[in-house]
């Protein structure tokens, strides 16, 4: 069978057409589609079109979206893909909500191309203004879209420019809004559109406007196509913007308002704000329990153990379990530090157990508390607690767990894994160096989940002995 489908009107058609033709009961392979003339596909027929329907046609409202927009797409095999995805969803009507079906895969990625040239259109179409006499403003503009999108988009032009008459002439058809009317013609060649003398304003709004610091160029290929540049007036002048993007870019370094010199001199030497550390711990743990609460933050979960202990150990902040429980540690995280500890002889109740940062930092989703990583800024603020615990325990050996507390003691974070293993001195003291244990139960992977625990229990084996040295 032959199915003619028009240039206009293409959607009304091939709906009627095709359900037509899937009421008939005919199979894709016995349809041949033609539009404009053109067959758009491999099958023949010579039947005609089918007019009465012997058997109801129950259509999925997902289908009708879908080819509602692929029929204006450019591939000469869209109707025939369509109508065949059509004759699947008779015994299938769950079809359209499968994923992993290549035919379905296709054809979304067909409806992704017409809505960007849809897209593409509503930001490109340059109009020129037509000088005329009439009581309302004339304009045209020449755009040549990708896809056959002129008169699915041609309504959103109706809208936006509806106190004004304008023409839009592609190669495809020709959108004409006149006196409130819109009608569609057949396609043309590119007319001689006039200058317009908004077009040199416009131009200098885009260069103004135009961020050379922000300049990516294949970013701004990627959502202005190099195709429809000879279309805007404005394209003109980015291959000079973008040449002279660096230039510009260290001019307005090098002329950036700077701090006045009067107020600078005030900044270098005003003091900076003086906080006591107090005598005792139990008087810091007092201070901790004065904060102010704070929104996504918990309570202040300072550390515990013996003044005075050999060994400090620092972990990167509490979790969801130490918050609630208002100590350090005792979540799976410390679970796993406990028991490597334990294997290796090395006596948590000997030592003194804190945080670099002492407030659980999380997200609420639901019910759940999912816990966020702290800022440069949080880091800063628990290091002044930190140092306050170091100033009061005075241990004689720390044990800095994970890149957040090896930045709180060393102010550096990188090179964790390069690092560990090592005592590095500092002016709070030495400092071994290990991973968090919460590094271990990220891995995913058993193999390397069992090795990195090998190495964190050498780790600990190691601080260990060196523990047990600086105890006598």
């Amino acid at each position: 069978m032959r199915i003619d489908l028009p240039r206009i009107g293409t959607w009304e058609a091939f709906r009627t057409a095709a359900r037509g033709a899937l009421s008939e009961g005919l199979p894709p392979e016995d349809v041949l589609w033609v539009f404009d003339g053109a067959p758009q596909a491999d099958l023949f027929g010579d039947a005609p079109v089918p007019t009465g329907a012997r058997s109801p046609v129950n259509v999925p409202k997902s289908f009708v979206s879908l080819a509602e927009t692929v029929v204006w797409h450019a591939d000469p095999e869209r109707f025939a893909r369509l109508y065949a995805l059509l004759w699947r969803l008779r015994d299938r009507p769950a079809l359209m909500a499968d994923r992993s079906d290549p035919a379905l895969a296709r054809l979304r990625e067909m409806e992704k191309g017409v809505r960007r040239c849809a897209h593409k259109m509503k930001a490109f179409v340059r109009f020129r203004d037509l000088a005329g006499d009439g009581p309302r403003r004339r304009f045209a503009a020449w755009f040549e879209p990708t896809h056959h999108t002129v008169e699915p988009t041609a309504p959103f032009f109706t809208r936006r420019f509806a106190d004004m008459d304008w023409l839009i002439a592609t190669p495809d058809v020709t959108a004409r809004f006149e006196a409130g009317a819109l009608s569609l013609g057949p396609g043309q060649a590119r007319p001689d559109l006039p200058e317009d003398g908004a077009e040199e304003l416009w131009g200098t709004y885009f260069c103004n406007i135009f961020n050379p610091a922000r300049l990516k160029v294949q970013a701004m290929t990627s959502e202005m196509p190099r195709k429809y540049w000879k279309n805007l007036p404005e394209a003109r002048h980015i291959p000079a913007l973008i040449a002279g993007a660096e230039s510009r870019v260290r001019a307005m370094a090098e002329t950036a308002p700077t701090l006045p010199p009067v107020w600078a001199e005030r900044a270098a030497t005003r003091p900076a704000p003086v906080r006591a550390v107090p005598g005792t711990l139990a008087e810091l743990r007092a201070m901790a329990a004065a904060e102010p609460p704070l929104p996504g933050r918990g309570r202040m979960v300072l550390g515990e153990g013996p003044a005075g202990a050999v060994l400090m150990v620092v972990g990167e902040q509490p979790g969801n379990e130490e918050d609630m429980a208002g100590r350090p540690f005792v979540g799976p995280a410390g679970q796993i530090f406990d028991r490597v500890a334990q294997g290796v002889g090395l006596d948590r109740g000997r030592a003194y157990v804190t945080n670099a940062v002492q407030r659980f930092k999380f997200r609420e989703r639901g019910k759940r508390r999912l816990h966020q990583p702290p800022n440069r800024t949080e880091i800063e603020h628990g290091r002044w607690w930190l140092e306050a615990e170091i100033k009061l325990v005075r241990p004689r050996l720390i044990l800095a767990m994970g890149a957040t507390a090896l930045h709180s003691l060393t102010g550096q974070r990188n090179g964790l894994m390069q690092r560990r293993g090592q005592v590095e001195d500092t002016p709070l003291g030495p400092v071994f160096v290990t991973v968090h244990p919460s590094f271990l139960l990220r891995l995913p992977d058993a193999a390397r989940r069992a090795e990195e625990m090998a190495l964190f229990t050498q780790d600990l084996a190691a601080v260990a002995r060196l523990m047990d040295r600086r105890a006598e």
